[in-house]
């Protein structure tokens, strides 16, 4: 069996934009609804979600028959969180709160076996499709996406070191943890931080990696796509259920 091809990975290298949706429900059949609609990514969160492994899991398999791409953002960047995520067969990782170039190459370093890493080994994992996958150990990097996310004043800082580490796709911005960290808790889209989210962006694109973010307002997302993100999360399943089900009540409420 050949190693699976990861067109996201790869779109992204070629600089073609990847439009996604959020996932923080935690729960398969939702998973299975959103995989469905077309996006080229879904993004299942760990982070802010009651997510554990077995459930991320069943979120895998409830994408695998789609062509989106199951992104897992993991809880933090960790070496055996990693580990365990890529062992259930995720392929494609966002990396939280990295800062510094030290902390990009731990993360890379956790996705990759020895020498050029410190994954453990294990031969028959879903990862190897349970070791029918040829010499998966040797080349299962070539089809892996790590993508770090910058949201704090200092990743900002650190941006261009963090961006240029071998094996990063991708840098996610992350727009509320941003805020809070340049002083605006609780905001989204401040005017004194929109230009920084924005020059951000450009400052990852010329680094020659790819570029991302998240935003549940659709002129953001045109703005930054323009700005040239490539991979813009364009609304998140938690948020459409609980604004829709609102507008819905208020139709027949006065």
């Amino acid at each position: 069996m050949d190693l699976p091809h990861n067109d996201f990975k790869h779109a992204l290298a070629a600089g073609k934009a990847q439009i996604g949706l959020w996932s923080s429900l935690s729960n398969s059949y939702c998973v299975e609804v959103i995989a469905g609609a077309g996006y080229d990514w879904i993004l299942i969160d760990t982070e802010h979600s009651p997510a554990d492994l077995e459930n991320v899991l069943r979120q895998l398999q409830a994408a695998a028959p789609y062509p989106t791409e199951a992104v897992v953002r993991v809880a933090w960047n960790d070496m055996v969180t990693i580990k365990r995520t890529l062992d259930i067969g995720a392929r494609s990782l966002l990396i939280p709160y990295v800062q510094t170039e030290e902390e990009a190459r731990n993360a890379v370093a956790y996705t990759r076996y020895p020498p050029h890493g410190m994954r453990g080994v294990a031969g028959t994992t879903r990862a190897t499709r349970f070791g029918r996958i040829e010499n998966y150990p040797k080349r299962a990097h070539q089809e892996l996406c790590v993508l770090v996310q910058i949201e704090t004043e200092l990743g900002l800082k650190n941006l261009e070191a963090i961006a240029a580490v071998e094996g990063v796709d991708g840098v996610f911005i992350g727009p509320s943890d941003l805020h809070a960290s340049l002083g605006y808790t609780g905001e989204t889209a401040n005017p004194k931080v929109m230009p920084i989210i924005d020059e951000a962006l450009r400052r990852i694109r010329k680094s020659g990696k790819a570029p991302g973010i998240l935003t549940g307002v659709e002129a953001h997302a045109k703005h930054w796509l323009e700005v040239g993100a490539l991979f813009v999360a364009v609304g998140a399943d938690v948020g459409i259920l609980a604004r829709e089900s609102e507008k819905l009540l208020a139709k027949f409420r006065s």
